[in-house]
């Protein structure tokens, strides 16, 4: 759809409705907003380049000149492929920082008092040992999470909703069907989760980035079968 098409409703209810024209006349106004529009898309793009850096007077030159038909120094598909390449090369570099930092992390952290390790390579702290059943990979749980970036950022927490949740054991990541069938109920581990048993090469909701390692501070509270 058009970013100018209103819904349907919206159409509906503004179709006698006089423009309100915040400038000297309504075409003023409606340039204003389109700008606006086009500018809050093109922010939002910006703010998503990779490696945060750019020249915002180099790239209004470019736009200006193009909306005012002049000729830019790059010709479009030459731009296009520039910009696909610098991407890329910025999203490798990155994501190979973020998977030393991981793996740096996790060789030091075994080596620390009370941290076990599998032979997949999931780490884990047992805060608190339950006395209660331990679920297997085909089995409903109830839990209570915090999940954390090793910055320390949280990305989700049922803690925090005070909203426990409850789902399939084999229908989550490999590092939480591996690590909860390690807990009996009652129980609250740490787990330290490799990026293979996470979310892998790709990241996840834009708030993991690729290669990233986990850190889930996990409560078993019951098996729902």
């Amino acid at each position: 759809m058009s970013i100018l098409a209103l819904p349907a409703e919206a159409q509906r209810r503004n179709r006698n409705a006089a423009p309100v024209s915040i400038m000297t006349n309504a075409v003023d106004s409606m340039s204003y907003a389109f700008g606006t529009m086009i500018g809050n898309d093109v922010l939002s793009f910006i703010e998503q380049i990779p490696g945060g850096e750019h020249n915002l007077d180099v790239f209004l030159t470019g736009f200006q000149t193009v909306v005012r038909g002049g000729t830019p120094l790059m010709e479009l598909e030459f731009a296009h492929n520039f910009l696909n390449n610098f991407m890329l090369e910025v999203y490798e570099r990155e994501a190979a920082a973020q998977r030393l930092e991981g793996e740096t992390f996790l060789a030091e952290n075994r080596t620390r008092a009370g941290v076990r390790e599998t032979t997949s390579g999931l780490q884990y702290v047992i805060v608190r040992q339950g006395d209660g059943e331990k679920p297997n990979a085909a089995d409903v749980v109830r839990v209570h999470y915090e999940g954390r970036l090793l910055d320390g950022t949280v990305f989700d927490s049922s803690f925090a909703r005070d909203e426990p949740i409850e789902f399939p054991l084999n229908m989550v990541i490999a590092g939480w069907t591996e690590g909860v069938q390690l807990m009996p109920v009652g129980s609250k581990f740490r787990f330290y989760i490799p990026y293979h048993l996470g979310y892998g090469e790709r990241g996840a909701g834009g708030f993991i980035p690729p290669f990233a390692t986990l850190i889930f501070d996990v409560e078993l509270l019951e098996i729902i079968r």
